[in-house]
């Protein structure tokens, strides 16, 4: 239970720690809290019991509760100091945090400081458990941990190891079969410590895991600098001592070490750890010191452990680099001489990686070996106290370990006598008053033989009076320290495993003591042993021994040897009586032959035989007797070679021969025995007695169990086994009371075999003395007055164990008896422990045969500790409560779980005791909701019978109309455990009900319960395969809930009684000795399970040809009313299909339990019949549900497909409106706009879309009761019949009443008439009305259906402002305001849920989804707006510059050719000339001749620029000619864009090339220049839909169309015009009329020759030399005027001031054609000339 003890282990008030490095750490991971209250045993409750998953550390307060939930599921990776989540603020982290870890993970610590601060935080129970789990993972333990506060002494941690045991195979010549099994903190073994002095260039932690584990091994035993985390600095752990246990497996090619080894890692420099060094160097078997950079202070403190150790290797491990500075042995060879070391003990490592480092010291270490003493960690204590440090084990431990003592005295005697002595109501009057008690339940009538029988038996029952043993066990049991109390318990069942362990009862004890009458005279070696062997395991004096291997081999055999010779009365004497349940063996002739000869060879040694033979045969009771059936086999086993030859020591005496004699003739008898034993069936015990030797059941007994529950034979024994390659396990041999100084002896056996023919060795456990405890108790209900006040308080002790987690005996498996007053009693004080609205309560029952590891597989599970039977004879069924959390309460719909686990079922195939395995099942079947098949792996041959155990178990319950819902674990994967659960799978598929057929499943779990020892690692998938259990179990539990309610716990005591008179009785139809019935049917149930799939495969096939009908019809063809008639129509075709073929299956069952071979199982006819109605009834269910899933399916996605076409079309409409808008005010729209935009569209889809109507649902009904359970949590119980008024109809207003006020308030406020505090309450009313409107008009719009959230949320409203508003005011006023509120609620909330209900799911998918849908149009609003401005872009800036080109670039010349066509002054140089002549003279303006004269080419252009004017003024074709154009120009573009588009479609990543293909085509097949400097850039480089682009750019292209038509039709600006024009018409016209722009030398006349590129210049028309300025005229045709040179730059400056004849004027200006006058000529003269 989570019911947890108090968590101090004294009474002394611990101190905090001082504010240091230590207290930092364990602040930052959340562990300071428990330096004073450390955690318990019980805290794993919370931290791993009902965890189903890994919970990954998010921060460093979660690291030790991630390592101790990660250790109790066995995981490598436990240790782990990782977490998953970084802190940002860096204020508070320690230097190593600062770190940072690779992607999201981070180290916070180093792994070593988490494992000390989990121990440093847990008691010293808890430090056991964690440490038995880091044995498990093979992870190294702390042997000495530092303390909280530096300045104090470290701790010794002894109590943690004393539970680790383990077995292990050693190698000695001859016996490397030989299995030991030992204690870690009291086996005797070589302890190696390493240390490390100095810095070192090597992991010493690295080394030694490759020395404990071997080279390429994954498993870490110590932590190293390699790991995670390991790198940074330890701030907890310096000082801290670790140890590894190393193991050896018998395998020679695998072992790295003969013998077991204890390794010790002391963390951190030793020489700041000197203490700890000292310790160490004392108790250690050899030392090795890792040495690096010595200085003078290191060297002295390796003198000093030289003097102090036993053995000393030095390994030098310094940085190469620092050779200079060294001073060990290679720098200082005299430094082995300086010592005193021997040579060759400094190993040089600086060269050697860590693995060749390892491999060198595994070598020295074997050659070591064989001189290195043997110590063990008990004795290491007492040096550890002696030197100062804390030994866990205080006061309180060795008072309750000398309590302990007391109690076992006389337990040396052997178990039998003392159960017999001390525990003697467990013996056989309560379990012949048992068999009486059934007799009687099932002839039902009065036997007066057998009511003497129970008479005398009661009457020598009343005689009992408490043995002293039991009086000291409960008399410790009644102390107020609950501290002392546990370490009773826990010390006590520790001594008692390692009694367990320690156990002599080896064939060599046996005939050494039996020589011991002949051989008198034999020296006894061992007298100093004998002595230490007398001592308490927990005051031994030693802790080790000079003693090398082999004189420890010596020894031992001579210990045995003399045992035997001196010790045949002690076994006579006790031994007795131990037969108990054993089988006898019977043998043939030559088995008494040599039984005949080996007793007259040796009458005198074995003169006790015949007591020996009486002892055996007093109690052998009903055993059966073995013989041969099967000769193969005899002959096989024949054939097998077997060692008979006890090992005796040479230095013995000449007798040593005659006891070889006997032990080999005593060898032979034992083989046969054991073959029998293996081979043959029942023969009566009678024969045994003919062969006059009796061998002792339990403690004498070569045969043993192992772990699996084989049997195993003695030293040297053989016998074959059906699995020969299981792990070999036995319980190994020592000395009863020599824990400390022979903790560990050899059992030899070479096979094991299957526990079908003899019973679990007779063991004692605490389970005995709480069983005895409980007799004691029921003795008060046989003689009434008899207890004592203590015996009367006995069932509050059990209760409190209870709630400690000891387990409750519910059944004595051993005599099958409940004592029921006891449990009655038990059950009604744990009932007044609980609160009574709190004990809900579920039983999970874990059944499986004795060799499945029940309670290992429940430790697994949750953390309990239960009475292992594989260990032990024990036989029963033990239950644990377990308080749940809160979270599982709701979903389990229970309190408390009880566990229950059955030990020792189907140990022994006798008669009787098949019986009680069959009341003992039957037992746990009935009491259980959920019951877990534990399949072991190690069933074998009997497995049958088990399985009928179980199976006849399910058949009864079943038959009482009960059925728990069943769970299969299987313990491994191979073909016979699946094909087991498989069978069983069967059974449970027949018996479950419906509601249980949903957690039935096969779960496979390979735990670590199977390994050999510690050595073995634990499987890689058991994490996960245990919490795969766990869930399934947990998820059978929350299936209890709809199948039924939990009951209390009277009721499950009433349960109990119930099954147990029907047990009792034998009332079931199938009988408890009946076998047959429940293997008939479990065939039956396998062959029944393949039909039963084949009609299963066509109810499957016959659904998916409805379905395919119901998804027939579109969506938008989808009629409701035709929908549901199909759908009905199904569901009645569906029942006719099930009910045909289930007739079909009746018909062939009926068929089948009239057949020979079933006609067996005709009592489970009814069960076989409700199996088909079931099964009827399940798929009926199963088809219609499916059917409406489908039918729901198929309109629920129509409904979405209508939905999201609507939301389709409106959201086209508005991104369309958007884009349009966004468009003509080139705004760009912020998300947050867009969101507004779409959540207006949401709304309106939703208060538009047509919601499918629903079934009615009464709202008012589900309000009701959530008001009522409301007044009920607050005590207004006597307010509920105001809850009926809901139904009537609602008042327009609340008001508050003088009724809603107390007498006193109202006197108060007499004055005022209550007025004001009315107006208060009123107010307060008002508001809390109002806030309710206000609530449901936000759900109104947020368009969600009704929750029962919505009423709690306003009843929590009211409750909180009444509480924040103090007025006097009584419940009433409360009550009256939530009924209102409520009655209001009925009525808005169920038009609500009208509208949503139907389609709910749809309406959640929907709401769920809005945030994607409007991403989504978000998304395309943004892409088409980018598409928008992309085409925009390409059309402003490429198209139109390339239409307006294409445009204005021919109209230049256009408009020239028309001034032309209508001027002919315009078509000759000449022309022109002398139209300006005749404008001139028209004009007759002085300065437009001057202007002529001076400026003739400005002139020129002026008119040309006023023609052109005047032509654009006057013409009309202009227009007609840019339309054209334009109109030509987009058609091309078209045409290029159609081109272009052709075989593109979909989104393009990249619009740009397509867009450079346009230009391309327009340039190629338009001959038009487009300029594409501008798709360089970003802009154009977008994914888009090119379709959608398309689009935009026609629109667009259409727009500038539109545009330049309307501009072209209006009315032209000329200047902007002839701006536009690539080629100005005047500047064309006047290039085309200057000429070659020469004029005439002498007058300056323009050249009027239009041809091209000629050499003479010509001129009509001649200036007067009179029209030049500032000259006189002279006679004309004589000379030429001065000006003319100076004016005119060509003519020769000869000329000047010469009169020169007009004939000589061609010779001075040869490039001018100046002709005389011909004197014939009828012209007038030409000006001048």
């Amino acid at each position: 239970m989570s019911v947890k003890l108090p968590r101090r282990l004294s009474s002394k008030k611990k101190k905090p720690p001082k504010d240091n490095a230590q207290a930092e750490v364990l602040n930052k991971l959340g562990l300071e809290a428990f330096s004073t209250t450390p955690l318990d045993p019980p805290s794993m409750l919370d931290i791993s019991t009902w965890t189903l998953k890994k919970q990954e550390p998010l921060e460093p307060k979660n690291l030790p509760y991630a390592f101790l939930q990660r250790l109790w599921l066995l995981s490598p990776d436990a240790r782990s100091p990782m977490t998953t989540k970084c802190n940002v603020n860096n204020d508070n982290k320690l230097p190593e945090e600062m770190i940072s870890g690779s992607g999201e993970s981070q180290c916070a610590i180093n792994p070593l400081d988490l494992v000390t601060a989990v121990f440093m935080s847990a008691n010293t129970f808890l430090q056991q458990e964690i440490t038995m789990r880091m044995m498990q993972c093979q992870f190294a333990v702390p042997l000495v941990l530092p303390d909280r506060d530096p300045e104090k002494p470290s701790h010794f941690l002894l109590w943690p190891l004393r539970g680790v045991v383990s077995q292990w195979r050693s190698h000695f010549p001859d016996r490397n079969r030989e299995v030991h099994e030992g204690n870690l903190a009291s086996t005797y073994m070589p302890m190696v410590s390493c240390v490390k002095l100095g810095r070192c260039g090597v992991s010493k932690s690295q080394v030694l895991n490759n020395v404990i584990n071997g080279l390429g091994s994954p498993s870490e035993t110590f932590l190293h600098r390699g790991m995670d985390g390991g790198q940074l600095p330890r701030r907890l752990s310096n000082g801290l001592v670790e140890i590894g246990w190393y193991l050896p497996t018998g395998d020679n090619a695998r072992d790295i070490f003969p013998v077991p080894v204890v390794i010790s890692n002391l963390r951190g420099d030793a020489n700041t750890h000197e203490k700890i060094l000292w310790f160490l160097c004392q108790t250690s078997s050899a030392v090795v010191v890792f040495c690096g950079d010595l200085r003078e202070k290191e060297k002295l403190l390796l003198s000093s452990c030289k003097d102090m150790a036993s053995k000393l290797i030095l390994i030098d491990v310094s940085e190469m680099e620092n050779n200079e500075n060294r001073v060990v042995g290679f720098v200082n060879p005299t430094l082995e001489e300086d010592i005193g070391l021997p040579g060759g003990s400094v190993l040089q490592g600086g060269t050697l990686s860590a693995e060749e480092l390892a491999n060198r010291l595994c070598d020295i270490l074997k050659d070591l070996l064989p001189d290195l003493k043997l110590v063990t960690l008990e004795g290491a204590a007492k040096l550890a106290e002696e030197l100062g440090l804390n030994v866990d084990e205080g006061a309180v431990f060795k008072k309750a370990m000398a309590t302990v003592e007391e109690l076992l005295k006389g337990l040396d005697e052997g178990s039998a006598q003392f159960r017999e002595k001390q525990l003697p109501l467990q013996g056989h009057l309560w379990s012949k008053l048992a068999e009486i008690e059934k007799e009687e339940r099932k002839k039902k009538e009065i036997n007066n033989q057998l009511q003497k029988e129970k008479k005398d038996i009661l009457a020598e029952l009343r005689s009992y009076k408490m043995t002293p043993a039991m009086k000291i066990f409960t008399n410790a049991l009644f102390t107020t320290d609950k501290v002392e109390r546990a370490c009773f318990l826990s010390w006590m069942k520790l001594k008692l495993q390692l009694m367990q362990t320690e156990k002599p009862d080896s064939l060599q004890n046996l005939l050494t003591r039996l020589q011991g009458k002949k051989n008198d005279c034999m020296p006894n070696l061992s007298d100093e042993l004998e002595n230490g062997n007398n001592d308490d395991l927990g005051d031994s004096d030693s802790f080790c021994t000079e003693s090398t291997f082999e004189e420890e081999q010596t020894e031992e055999q001579t210990r045995e040897n003399n045992d035997m010779l001196n010790g045949s009365n002690e076994l006579e004497n006790g031994n007795n009586d131990d037969l108990g349940d054993s089988d006898s063996f019977c043998t043939e002739s030559t088995f008494e032959e040599q039984t005949e000869e080996w007793t007259r060879e040796n009458n005198d040694m074995l003169n006790g035989s015949n007591e020996l033979q009486n002892g055996a045969n007093g109690h052998r009771g009903d055993c059966d007797t073995c013989c041969s059936e099967s000769t193969s086999e005899e002959e096989q086993t024949e054939e097998q070679p077997v060692n008979t030859e006890l090992q005796v020591p040479e230095q013995q005496f000449e007798t040593g021969q005659k006891l070889e004699h006997i032990v080999q003739s005593t060898h032979e008898v034992i083989d046969q025995r054991f073959y029998m034993a293996s081979n043959e069936k029942e023969i009566q015990g009678k024969e045994l007695i003919e062969n006059n030797v009796g061998f002792e059941g339990s403690n004498s007994n070569p045969v043993y169990v192992g772990q699996n529950g084989h049997l195993k034979s003695g030293e040297n024994g053989t016998l074959s086994s059906q699995h020969q390659d299981e792990p070999e396990l036995t319980l190994a041999e020592s000395d009863l009371t020599s824990s400390v100084q022979q903790t560990c002896q050899d059992v030899s056996f070479e096979h094991q075999v299957a526990p079908c023919s003899q019973p679990l060795e007779p063991s004692l456990g605490l389970e005995h003395f709480l069983r005895e405890m409980s007799l004691i108790f029921e003795l008060t209900h046989i003689s009434p007055g008899s207890g004592s006040q203590n015996v009367l308080r006995l069932p509050s002790i059990a209760t409190e164990l209870l709630f400690y987690g000891i387990p409750l005996e519910l059944m004595d498996g051993d005599a099958s008896n409940i004592p029921i007053h006891w449990l009655s009693c038990v059950f009604a004080k744990l009932g007044h422990r609980l609160p009574q609205e709190r004990s809900r309560t579920r039983v999970l029952t874990n059944l499986g045969v004795h060799n499945s590891m029940n309670a290992e597989v429940l430790s697994a599970l949750f953390g309990v500790k239960f009475p292992e039977g594989r260990k032990r004879s024990t036989r029963g069924l033990y239950m644990v409560a377990l308080c749940l959390p809160d979270e599982l309460r709701k979903d389990m719909e229970c309190d408390f779980l009880l566990l229950i686990d059955v030990e020792g079922l189907c140990s022994d195939n006798q008669r009787n005791t098949l019986i009680h395995d069959n009341e003992m099942a039957t037992v746990a079947t009935g009491l259980s909701d959920v019951l877990m098949h534990n399949i072991s792996s190690h069933a074998g041959t009997e497995f049958e019978t088990d399985f009928t155990v179980i199976a006849s178990a399910l058949l009864r319950i079943k038959e009482c109309g009960s059925m728990p819902i069943c769970q299969l674990l299987a313990q491994d994967e191979d073909i016979s455990c699946l094909l087991q659960a498989s069978q069983l799978k069967h059974v449970t598929d027949v018996l479950q009900t419906k509601t249980a057929k949903t957690t039935r499943c096969i779960t496979c779990v390979k735990g670590p319960w199977n390994n050999m020892s510690l050595s073995e690692p634990v499987d890689l998938q058991y994490t996960k395969a245990v919490l795969k259990l766990k869930k399934n179990l947990f998820g059978a539990l929350k299936k209890c809930a709809a199948k039924s309610e939990a009951t209390g716990l009277p009721g499950i005591m009433s349960r109990l009684c119930t099954v147990w008179d029907a047990v009792r009785a034998d009332s079931y139809s199938i009988e408890l000795q009946n076998t047959d019935i429940a293997l008939a049917f479990s065939l039956f149930c396998t062959e029944h399970s393949e039909i039963e799939d084949r009609f299963l495969e066509h109810i499957e096939s016959w659904l998916v040809g409805a379905s395919e009908k119901i998804f027939a019809p579109k969506a938008n063809a989808l009629d409701a009313a035709i929908q549901n008639n199909l759908l009905s129509e199904l569901k009645d075709e569906a029942r006719k299909e099930v009910k045909t073929e289930v007739d079909k299956l009746r018909s062939k069952v009926e068929a089948s339990l009239k057949k020979d071979n079933y006609h067996k199982i005709n009592p489970c006819k009814p069960v076989l019949m409700s199996h088909m109605d079931d099964l009827q009834e399940r798929v009926t269910e199963e088809i219609i549900q499916k059917l409406d899933t489908v039918n729901e399916s198929h309109c629920s996605s129509s409904q979405l497909t209508n939905f999201e076409i609507i939301l389709e079309k409106e959201q086209e409409s508005k991104l369309q409106a958007l884009i349009k808008n966004s468009k003509s005010t080139k705004v760009l729209l912020q998300d947050t706009e867009l969101e507004e935009e779409f959540d207006g569209m949401w709304s309106k889809i939703l208060s538009n879309f047509d919601f499918r109507p629903s079934e009615k649902d009464d709202i008012t009904t589900r309000v009701i009761n959530i008001l009522k359970k409301n007044l009920l949590s607050r005590g207004l119980r006597k307010h509920m019949k105001k809850v009926e008024d809901i139904h009537q109809n609602q008042p327009s207003t609340f008001y508050a009443y003088d009724e809603h006020f107390g007498y006193r308030s109202r006197l108060k406020h007499i004055e005022d008439n209550n007025r004001l505090q009315r107006l208060q309450a009123q107010q307060l009313a008002c508001k809390i009305i109002e806030e309710y409107n206000q609530f449901v008009a936000d759900k109104s719009s947020s368009h969600v259906d009704f929750t029962d959230s919505f009423i709690t949320e306003q009843l929590e409203n009211v409750e909180k402002a009444l509480k924040e508003k103090s007025m006097e005011i009584r419940s009433a006023f409360e009550v009256d305001l939530k009924v209102y509120l409520c009655r209001a609620a009925c009525q808005d909330f169920q038009k609500l849920h009208d509208c949503y209900a139907k389609d709910k799911e749809l309406l959640t998918y929907i709401t769920a989804n809005k945030s994607v849908y409007l991403a989504e149009f978000v998304y395309q609003f943004r892409k088409r707006d980018q598409c928008q401005r992309a085409a925009q872009a390409f059309t402003s800036m490429v198209l139109k510059p390339t239409v307006l080109d294409y445009i204005y670039r021919p109209l230049g010349m256009s408009i020239v050719e028309e001034i032309r066509g209508k001027g002919q002054q315009y078509r000759s140089r000449r022309a022109f000339h002398h139209s300006l002549l005749e404008e001139l003279i028209k004009e007759d303006s002085f300065e437009s001749f001057l202007e002529y004269l001076h400026s003739y080419d400005n002139f020129s252009m002026r008119k040309i620029k006023e023609t052109v004017d005047n032509h654009l003024s006057e013409t009309t074709n202009l227009d007609i000619l840019r339309q054209k154009r334009l109109g030509d120009i987009v058609g091309k573009i078209v045409a290029a864009v159609s081109e272009t588009a052709e075989g593109t479609n979909g989104v393009l990543s990249d619009s740009k090339p397509l867009l450079e293909r346009v230009c391309l085509t327009l340039e190629r097949d338009s001959n038009v220049d487009v300029t594409r400097a501008s798709l360089d850039g970003p802009l154009f480089s977008i994914s888009t839909e090119w379709d959608r682009f398309i689009t935009c750019l026609m629109e667009l292209l259409a727009a500038m169309r539109l545009d330049l038509a309307q501009e072209f039709s209006q009315n032209v600006d000329i200047t902007q015009l002839l701006q536009c024009l690539p080629i100005q018409p005047q500047d064309y016209l006047f290039n085309r009329l200057r000429g070659c722009d020469k004029h005439c030398p002498l007058c300056g006349a323009p050249c009027e020759l239009e041809e091209m590129g000629h050499t003479v210049h010509e001129a009509v028309l001649h200036r007067p030399k009179g029209m030049w300025p500032n000259d006189s005229c002279s006679l004309p045709g004589i000379s030429c005027p001065e000006s003319m040179t100076e004016d005119n730059p060509d003519q020769s400056t000869d000329t000047h001031d010469m009169s020169v004849p007009c004939t000589h004027l061609h010779s001075l200006y040869p490039d001018w054609s100046i002709s005389p006058e011909h004197p014939d000529s009828q012209m007038p003269s030409a000006y001048w000339r």
